[in-house]
């Protein structure tokens, strides 16, 4: 189903079929050292995690993480969307590209369009934006919504320090 539309971008659920893009996105070498690893080495893994993880939450949270696709070609690029965390206070908003597709605007035309629907649509008052100290490129997109840094926090068993950035709808 589609969520949206940008004049470069459509975006829309991931349904089962997206694994084989889902598990490239998951293995690229800056969502294994910012987002962390899912573990995922096979088409069946990334099946399993869509059909656990990500389709359950359009209807569990109302929202989730969307694919993000170029109109131009039906070419699949990334994933921006929502998620409610029971660790954090607040829905937070996250992001990812293939590495091809980085720095050319296309996570900040999806992004953008995700917190205009994250408040008309799905009625967030406040979101969250997490993500490492070093990951520089998510921490300006981040700023470039208007989310601004609040603290630093360990949310996760991990124990790994995080950046709070916070935007009010």
């Amino acid at each position: 189903m589609i969520i949206a539309e940008t004049p470069r971008l459509i975006i829309s659920e991931f349904q089962i079929q997206d694994a084989p893009f889902y598990l490239e996105l998951l293995s690229a070498p800056k969502w294994i050292q910012y987002i962390g690893d899912r573990n995922l080495k096979s088409v069946e893994d990334a099946e399993k995690y869509l059909s656990e993880k990500t389709i359950p939450a359009y209807k569990n949270q109302g929202f989730g993480f969307y694919k993000i696709t170029l109109k131009e070609n039906n070419k699949p690029i990334g994933t921006c969307g929502l998620i409610k965390r029971v660790e954090l206070e607040h829905t937070d908003i996250g992001f990812a590209l293939l590495p091809h597709y980085e720095g050319k605007g296309f996570g900040f035309e999806a992004t953008e369009v995700i917190l205009e629907l994250a408040n008309s649509k799905f009625h967030l008052k406040t979101i969250f934006g997490i993500t490492l100290e070093q990951n520089s490129d998510s921490i300006k997109l981040l700023e470039k919504l208007g989310l601004t840094f609040e603290k630093k926090i360990k949310p996760f068993e991990d124990d790994k320090e995080l950046l709070l950035f916070v935007k009010n709808l």
